[in-house]
């Protein structure tokens, strides 16, 4: 598993909690910074998939 997949993955995690932080205290700041981190994890995410699959083509 590439290394872009697992930060990806764990960016995209901060996002989820981000987004739902902002959601409860009402934050609008913090809930877009959540679905920015949420994007930018799903895209490296994508990223380290291609890598992957990539490496095992060769």
């Amino acid at each position: 598993m590439d290394k872009d997949r697992v930060e990806g993955s764990g960016k995209k995690l901060k996002g989820d909690v981000k987004q739902a932080a902002g959601d409860v205290t009402g934050d609008e700041k913090m809930k877009t910074e959540g679905a920015a981190d949420k994007v930018k994890g799903k895209v490296q995410n994508a990223v380290g998939g291609a890598k992957d699959a990539l490496r095992g083509k060769k």
